[in-house]
């Protein structure tokens, strides 16, 4: 039991995956300390002033294409001070929860079989598995469609059966907007609340006077 009652609840960021037609939750998979820092990139989706047309260079055709970098930590030291209370640490090291990330950008392998299988019976056209719609959850304002763009995991330690017991993991995430899925997709719903809770936010600033700037009028 924590030594402070009052103090309040660490919330941790993840990735939730979810079934793209019903919505339904598919796995939860919660970053197990969280990272120190976020980096995102914000690519402006204007129209062109090379030949363009003046009165179009002000004019927004698209919400910013949004890019997102970010490391995270996996350990299994404390774990494995208690071993029988944490089998699968035990047995496995940290390779459940590298897995758990991993196998999101993984085709499921019963897919790939029964598409091998109909490759082989002469299926000329064989539709592109649908993978669960990733969405990236950090604090309850910013919960973001996603997809995996770079994925690299660097393992730092291992125990005596050569299973990882500590690495750090690298994810490249680009924000899907209505633009790439349209509104009626469920991604787009999901964006549509994210651009949304921003401008409330953006809402709250207080503004700040001209004078401040040195100057009166513009």
């Amino acid at each position: 039991m924590s030594s402070f009652p009052n103090s309040p609840r660490l919330l941790k960021g993840g990735i939730v995956l979810l079934d793209g037609e019903s919505g339904a939750v598919l796995r939860t998979v919660l970053l197990q300390y969280n990272p120190d820092t976020l980096s995102r990139t914000l690519q402006v989706q204007g129209f062109s002033s090379d030949g363009g047309d003046r009165s179009e260079l002000l004019r927004l055709k698209a919400p910013p294409v949004e890019t997102i970098k970010l490391e995270a930590e996996i350990d299994a030291t404390d774990q494995l001070e208690f071993p029988d209370q944490n089998a699968e640490v035990a047995s496995s090291g940290i390779q459940p929860a590298l897995a758990a990330l991993e196998t999101i950008i993984y085709p499921d392998s019963g897919k790939l079989q029964s598409n091998n299988a109909l490759a082989a019976g002469g299926t000329l056209e064989i539709i592109p598995m649908q993978a669960p719609l990733t969405i990236f959850v950090w604090s309850k304002n910013r919960v973001m469609p996603v997809r995996i763009t770079d994925f690299s995991i660097t393992e730092e330690a291992f125990d005596t059966q050569l299973n990882p017991i500590r690495a750090k993991v690298s994810l490249g995430l680009r924000v899907l907007s209505v633009n790439d899925t349209g509104f009626d997709h469920r991604a787009g719903s999901l964006f549509m609340s994210y651009q949304q809770q921003k401008e409330k936010l953006a809402a709250l600033h207080h503004s700040g006077a001209l004078s401040q700037l040195g100057i009166s009028s513009l």
